[in-house]
């Protein structure tokens, strides 16, 4: 694995700004989940999307964030992550009363199977399920509840001053310098047809189970003047196996979800 010899600037996230993945790291998921999904899901797919693929339609949530709609500014807000505090599972703590990601992605994949559903309905729901599953494949996004999923966790990376949740949306696939085709394509060479039949799950309580263990050690040791952590390439050697891992599971699991999805559609 190269390490990468500059890293583009990094911005500071925001409660607002907060995005899961990044915009590569959410379209190599949705991409993978393309050259996945079964005829069924694809041919529904293309009837609620026509030629746009996954990829495209995986940042859409993220994008209208900006959108000064209340439903975007206020009620989908609470919807890209879920809280779930050390020793404890999601069966434990639930949704809370605004929704989560995992209860926003019980309601869109419910219009995508309601024949009653328009099909701007569904445009909006595919987008949001595509989107939510690569948030739960995000550990920062399954936060403990102590410090907003590593947004007050200030650092430096490669010398920048960031944050733990920007390092892992962002800085650690970007400092690949890699387009999301590209790093798509290399992932998709390294991962084997044995990982897609470990992987293959529907079952977000899985995923998320999963997100808490990789939470764990994701986090720096505290330096021992109270300082800010200081990250760079050990810390790059030691976590980027564990992104890629993600994204890999991430795109297997949006093609298990999907399916899974229009074979109930289907069934009805």
């Amino acid at each position: 694995m190269k390490l990468p010899l500059v890293l583009a600037a990094l911005v500071m996230s925001t409660p607002s700004a907060a995005l899961a993945w990044g915009q590569n790291g959410h379209r190599i998921i949705g991409q993978i989940a393309q050259d996945n999904i079964d005829g069924r899901s694809r041919a529904a797919i293309e009837q609620i999307i026509g030629k746009e693929d996954l990829a495209t339609l995986s940042t859409f949530a993220d994008e209208e964030r900006s959108n000064p709609a209340p439903f975007w500014q206020k009620e989908a807000t609470p919807w890209h992550y879920v809280t779930i505090p050390d020793g404890k599972t999601y069966a434990d703590v639930g949704a809370p009363p605004e929704g989560d990601a995992h209860s926003a992605l019980e309601r869109y994949a419910a219009v995508l199977r309601d024949p009653a559903a328009t099909q701007a309905d569904k445009r909006v729901a595919l987008a949001f399920v595509v989107h939510l599953v690569g948030d739960l494949h995000q550990p920062m996004h399954v936060g403990d509840g102590t410090d907003r999923g590593g947004n007050d966790l200030r650092v430096t990376f490669f010398g920048d001053r960031t944050n733990l949740h920007s390092v892992w949306d962002t800085a650690l696939i970007e400092g690949q310098n890699l387009s999301y085709t590209e790093y798509t394509a290399r992932l998709e060479r390294e991962r084997t047809p044995q990982n897609v039949i470990d992987w293959w799950t529907a079952d977000p309580l899985v995923w998320i189970a999963e997100s808490i263990e990789v939470r764990k050690q994701a986090y720096p040791a505290a330096p021992a003047d109270g300082g800010m952590p200081s990250l760079s390439y050990e810390y790059q050697y030691r976590q980027l196996p564990f992104v890629e891992r993600r994204l890999m599971q991430g795109g297997v699991r949006l093609a298990a979800y999907l399916d899974d999805v229009f074979a109930s559609k289907t069934q009805r």
